[in-house]
């Protein structure tokens, strides 16, 4: 209980001033009834402090009828103190100004003595009670910016993680186009050239190291363009690709976008759904007189689903254009299908792919 060793020691300087009586019984029953009351308003005081207040005020008053009860009077302060409403002791005053013929000088000094320490432990606690409230708040401060500290970092992280993988992506692409620019036109050549030194060649010896070296060249032609295809395609960044899209479109349209494909996807369905996507807001910005867009892009056990609506009106399709036929190329190239579907709601395209066997 909270300032349970402050009341104790102020209840046994009270004890003193009872002992310090004369008589016997009126003392001790006085004592009891201040230490019983005392103890009911540590009890209530948080639920209950108009309770607490009322019997405060009247073991005050009784100090009028009893006054011997004046050497609880410390007892009663500590606890007005702590209600912070020390006026609830002021009916004790005429029992404490004209209780002189009944108590002796010894007994007004050990209550005046009580009074005081009540006064000075109360503003201890009060000055202790402030200093762990400051002591908590900032305690609290300090978590709050260890937090905001942790997230910027955490932030940074993902910001440095973001550059070094462009990087990384941009790195493959030019290492890629390299392979392709140099070394494929290398052997291209000399694909060419040994396809021509088979033909002009009468050598019946030489037919079958011609053949040879041009079935090496030709596997290593297509390993090569194997390479430099999974090297590209790997490098895709398929949610980046979709992220500056729609950053394109943002001053006409408010998009929502609903984004979970893994990043091991095959790289000809990143470029499928980049290129359908791509073809789709352009389509939204040429077409739509809706303000909102509505894009989803998941990926399921056995498929790949992608879906852009946008909140136009669109009762038909007046005409396949370039771009739907586009989209259709591209969806069918890898195996999947696609729909469009227009409403007096808006229009809808919904493209599904399925997955590669394993």
């Amino acid at each position: 209980m909270e300032g349970l060793p402050e009341k104790l020691v102020i209840a046994l300087i009270c004890i003193i001033g009872f002992c310090t009586s004369d008589g016997l019984a009126v003392p001790v029953a006085a004592l009891l009834a201040a230490l019983c009351i005392s103890a009911v308003i540590m009890l209530i005081m948080q639920e209950h402090s108009k309770i607490a207040a009322a019997l405060i005020a009247g073991g005050a008053a009784l100090c009028i009828l009893f006054p011997v009860g004046l050497c609880a009077l410390p007892l009663l302060l500590y606890d007005a103190l702590r209600l912070r409403k020390w006026w609830l002791i002021l009916p004790a005053v005429p029992a404490f100004i004209a209780g002189h013929s009944l108590l002796g000088v010894t007994q007004y000094l050990v209550i005046a003595a009580g009074m005081a320490a009540a006064l000075l432990l109360h503003h201890r606690i009060a000055f202790l009670t402030a200093e762990v409230g400051h002591l908590k708040a900032l305690r609290d401060s300090v978590t709050e910016h260890n937090l905001h500290l942790e997230a910027q970092n955490e932030k940074m992280s993902q910001m440095q993680d973001a550059e070094i993988r462009l990087a990384t992506m941009k790195e493959r692409n030019r290492i890629a186009r390299d392979i392709h620019d140099n070394v494929g036109h290398i052997l291209t050549r000399a694909l060419l050239q040994a396809g021509a030194l088979t033909v002009i060649n009468r050598d019946e010896q030489m037919r079958e190291p011609l053949l040879g070296l041009k079935e090496t060249l030709d596997t290593a032609m297509t390993s090569m363009r194997e390479s430099v295809h999974t090297l590209h395609d790997d490098s895709i960044d398929l949610k980046k690709v979709i992220e500056d899209s729609i950053a394109a479109v943002d001053s006409r349209f408010t998009v929502k976008l609903d984004y979970d494909i893994s990043e091991h996807a095959p790289g000809s369905l990143k470029l499928c759904m980049a290129g359908v996507v791509k073809e789709g807001l352009s389509n939204a910005v040429k077409h739509s007189n809706g303000n909102q867009i509505v894009m989803i892009l998941r990926e399921h056990p056995a498929f790949y689903q992608l879906v852009i609506e946008d909140n136009g009106t669109c009762s038909r399709i007046r005409e396949t254009g370039i771009g739907l036929k586009n989209m259709q190329d591209r969806v069918s190239g890898v195996g999947g299908q696609i729909s469009f579907t227009p409403s007096e709601n808006g229009f809808r395209i919904f493209a599904s792919v399925p997955k590669e066997k394993p």
